[in-house]
């Protein structure tokens, strides 16, 4: 697959398979077409070369089905809207959403984040941790097979970080919903994922794929094993090589 911006190439012969309930990390050089990557995923942009096929489904086909959940960098919340209206809205917006096997009352969802005390707060009176929450939450509100995340957690402080790492990781376990997590931490690439994606400097392509043999649910500290640094070196190795 490749893709380009009039005459400057962001993806060049990118080629990736997912498998279905897989959490895979997506990590690379600034610049190398991470975003890029998963707008052409969720259909948002057409790829000049090559196809994209999500269960079998043009990724059209699937966003019409609801199948793709996207949490962008910041939150993105309608600042005229309250924090339950923000998570209602994909569900009036397609009557069809909300209609997966793991689609839940949103109310319902919101407690599960912890953020069934806010409901009527406005975005403006969220700090940056409760707020990514809230966006998180509408996209898991009507329960999407396909979850592209893109750097969800990278304005937020090293302590709000980690609390909502685990909380995504404690949402996804045994969901069976396939992830694309877009970060710039190889810690937090290894901690989240099944795999590791790296890709190599614009225009992007992928140089290496490096599964994360880690128990599930991680353990707390499981970041200062030998297992993970063993993964983490490999990780940095990749991204450290010239391509």
């Amino acid at each position: 697959m490749s893709k380009s911006f009039k005459d400057t190439p962001a993806l060049c012969g990118l080629d990736l398979c997912l498998l279905r309930g897989e959490f895979v990390s997506v990590i690379g050089p600034s610049g190398c077409g991470k975003s890029t990557l998963l707008r052409v995923i969720a259909g948002l942009i057409a790829p000049d070369e090559g196809s994209v096929f999500i269960f079998g489904d043009t990724p059209l086909a699937a966003s019409r089905r609801k199948d793709i959940g996207f949490v962008p960098q910041s939150p993105a919340l309608l600042a005229w809207l309250n924090v339950l209206q923000n998570v209602e809205l994909p569900l009036k917006v397609n009557r069809r959403a909300g209609r997966a096997q793991d689609a839940r009352a949103p109310t319902a969802t919101l407690d599960a984040f912890g953020l069934g005390h806010v409901l009527k707060r406005r975005p403006r009176e969220l700090s940056g941790g409760m707020a990514q929450r809230v966006a998180i939450a509408r996209a898991f509100s009507f329960g999407p097979s396909v979850l592209l995340m893109d750097e969800p957690f990278s304005a937020l402080d090293e302590l709000t970080r980690e609390i909502l790492r685990r909380e995504l990781l404690s949402h996804c376990e045994g969901s069976e919903k396939t992830v694309v997590f877009v970060t710039h931490s190889v810690t937090e690439a290894v901690l989240m994922a099944d795999r590791v994606v790296v890709m190599s400097v614009a225009p992007g392509r992928i140089v290496a794929s490096i599964d994360v043999t880690l128990e599930r649910p991680r353990p707390d500290l499981i970041e200062l094993t030998d297992d993970f640094r063993d993964i983490e070196r490999a990780v940095r190795g990749a991204l450290n090589a010239r391509h």
